[in-house]
C-alpha cells in the first residue's frame, strides 16, 4: 500500500501568555477561529488523507467553532504537556487507519497563516526522509543571552541558528518512537534529534508566526491577505 499523508494539530494550550479568559487558538482572526485558519492550511494539502485536532479534554468551545465541516476532519483530546497531546493525535491516526510509514505534518494552532507553498516546499524536500524535515527561518538577528539580572551576559554567534516553524514533517511510527522516551521536548523535531535523527531544515515565510501576544493578530493579518493575494485564481 502507498504511504499516505495526514495532517495533526496541536490546539490543546491555553495561551497562558495571552492572560485572555479564551484559549488562543480561538480567538478571532478576519472574521474566524485562528484554529480555523490553521486547519484550512493543512486541508488544502493536495491528497492529504485526513487531518486530526488534538483538543484540550474539557474544551468547551470545539463544538461551536463549526470545525468538522470536512469529512476529513476527526478530534481527539490531548494532555497536559504537548508531546501527551502529539502522543494521543498519532494513536488516533492509527486507530483512523494510519499506518507507521506515513506521513505526518504536525501543526501548531496558533500558526494560522503559514503559505501553502510553504507546506508544498516542505512535502517535496523531506519527501521519504526517515528523518523528516520542518519549516523554518535563518536568524536574522544579533542574539543576546540575558543574565538572571536582566543585563546582557554575552553574544553569541547566529550563525547556524533558524527559527523553528510548523508544520514539521516525519514518519508516523519513528515519531511515535521519538515521544515514546520520557523527555519533555519543545517541538517534535528535538524528539526525532533525541534518536539520532537529523532532520531537515527548509526554508519558509518569516511571516509563519506563532501568535503568542496580543500585538501578532496584526501580524498575522497581513500576512493572511498576503497569502490570499498570492494565491492562483
Amino acid at each position: 500500500m502507498a504511504k499516505r499523508l495526514w495532517g495533526l494539530i496541536a490546539a490543546a494550550g491555553s495561551g497562558q501568555r495571552l492572560r485572555a479568559g479564551t484559549p488562543k487558538q480561538y480567538h478571532h482572526l478576519a472574521g474566524r477561529p485562528i484554529l480555523a485558519w490553521s486547519l484550512d492550511a493543512l486541508c488544502q494539502v493536495p491528497d492529504i488523507a485526513g487531518v486530526m485536532i488534538v483538543r484540550a479534554a474539557d474544551d468547551a468551545l470545539f463544538d461551536r467553532a463549526s470545525l468538522r465541516r470536512d469529512d476529513r476532519v476527526r478530534d481527539c483530546p490531548g494532555g497536559a504537556e504537548r508531546q501527551d497531546s502529539i502522543r494521543a493525535g498519532l494513536a488516533a491516526l492509527r486507530d483512523w487507519g494510519a499506518a507507521e510509514g506515513d506521513g505526518v505534518l504536525v501543526h501548531d494552532a496558533a500558526r494560522p497563516a503559514v503559505p501553502a507553498t510553504d507546506i508544498t516546499r516542505l512535502i517535496e524536500a523531506v519527501a521519504d526522509d526517515p528523518d523528516g524535515g520542518l519549516l523554518a527561518a535563518p536568524v536574522r538577528d544579533t542574539l543576546k543571552r540575558a543574565d538572571a539580572a536582566g543585563r546582557v551576559a554575552d553574544t553569541p554567534s547566529r550563525e547556524g541558528l533558524w527559527q523553528a516553524m510548523t508544520p514539521q514533517l516525519f514518519p508516523l511510527g519513528r515519531l511515535q518512537t521519538a515521544l515514546a522516551r520520557d523527555t519533555r521536548v519543545t517541538d517534535e523535531s528535538q524528539a526525532m534529534e533525541g534518536l539520532g535523527a537529523r532532520p531537515r531544515l527548509v526554508a519558509g515565510d518569516p511571516g509563519n508566526i506563532k501568535y503568542t501576544y496580543p500585538e501578532d493578530i496584526h501580524w498575522l493579518a497581513n500576512a493572511i491577505e498576503r497569502n490570499r493575494r498570492r494565491a492562483p485564481e
